[in-house]
């Protein structure tokens, strides 16, 4: 059985390293660097710098994540909904 995690070589703060991430992440890094118009590396290095802790596969998929959940309006519950919270 092949392995969800694909391990590509990538080019972090000027040093080649090794990250291990499934597919949808490599895509959706693939996609995010491409909208800003800027290199995977370039991006992948950025999100290391700005990390705090963890390893950098981790922080990778919080970043993607946490980008397409922008992308995602927030949701107005009908207003007997509310009111039913606010009880």
């Amino acid at each position: 059985m092949k392995s969800p995690v694909a391990k590509r070589s990538i080019v972090v703060g000027g040093h080649k390293t090794s990250v291990s991430l499934e597919e949808a992440f490599w895509s959706g890094i693939r996609e995010i660097a491409d909208a800003r118009s800027i290199t995977m590396s370039d991006l992948v290095s950025e999100i290391d710098r700005k990390r705090n802790q963890g390893n950098l596969s981790s922080a990778i998929r919080l970043q993607v994540l946490a980008h397409y959940r922008d992308q995602i309006p927030p949701s107005n519950p009908p207003a007997g909904v509310v009111n039913e919270l606010r009880r």
